[in-house]
């Protein structure tokens, strides 16, 4: 009998912590679709990532894909989520399941897996990504209008902030505020979240480089065309920083997370 209980104590419990990942996709306004993932050797290929949009929207989520200009009201990136598909490894079987991360990289919810037998590769893709798309459908999802915080320590209170800002001394790091991108210029890089870090694309779109999250949020491990460096914020500007030479090189880039 204690143990019929015992099981029963974890089945309502898992189903619970299921139940408030599920909801929780319901804080963000829309999902934003990459236009490759990392199984892929080039965009949307077998139309993955139409086939990603397509489903979002028949799910009940407002969807771009990563490339697109985004209206004003979905200008805050932490405001919307960003769709990943995984690839598991099966003999003579195909295995996708769906991802749905924050800005920070954060893992929300995971979808089924979804599996298929076909040959074909485009067919394999496209029948087990709609069937992992059966699980999102269960979601039931709907925008609940709450905010979700930019700042990760957002919403927590602080006793005394002046003596917390008085604590910081000219020997600790003090992060630059992020700059604000020009959506005017030809040039704008769009950063998409990965595991460690952030990808940047052009509108083509191609990566054009790839960031590694630091310790700090102003700067990141940086690398583009096999050369690495740092991108760093300085005068409300991102600089790509690198050695040639022996010469420090500094270029400004544009940039939109």
């Amino acid at each position: 009998m204690m143990r019929i209980k015992f099981l029963l104590t974890v089945l309502f419990i898992s189903v619970i912590g299921f139940a408030q990942s599920a909801e929780s996709v319901n804080d963000y306004k829309a999902v934003v679709v990459p236009l490759k993932y990392d199984f892929m050797k080039s965009d949307n290929q077998y139309r993955m990532a139409t086939i990603s949009k397509g489903n979002l929207t028949k799910a009940g989520f407002q969807a771009f894909y990563a490339n697109e200009e985004l209206p004003a009201e979905f200008s805050d990136r932490c405001q919307l989520l960003y769709m990943d598909v995984r690839k598991d490894n099966a003999f003579l079987m195909t295995k996708l399941f769906v991802e749905l991360k924050d800005c920070y990289g954060k893992v929300i919810y995971t979808s089924e897996v979804g599996k298929s037998k076909e040959k074909d590769y485009e067919a394999a893709y496209r029948e087990s990504l709609n069937m992992a798309f059966i699980s999102v459908n269960g979601l039931h999802y709907k925008y609940s209008g709450k905010t979700v915080a930019s700042n990760p320590r957002a919403g927590m209170i602080t006793a005394a902030p002046v003596a917390v800002a008085a604590a910081v001394t000219p020997s600790q790091p003090v992060a630059t505020p992020a700059p604000v991108a020009d959506v005017t210029d030809p040039n704008l890089l769009y950063a998409q979240p990965t595991e460690n870090g952030f990808q940047l694309i052009d509108k083509t779109p191609k990566v054009v480089m790839k960031l590694l999250k630091t310790s700090r949020p102003d700067s990141f491990i940086a690398i583009k065309d096999g050369v690495q460096g740092t991108l760093n914020a300085k005068d409300n500007q991102w600089f790509f920083e690198y050695y040639q030479n022996d010469k420090l090189v500094s270029e400004k880039v544009s940039v939109k997370f």
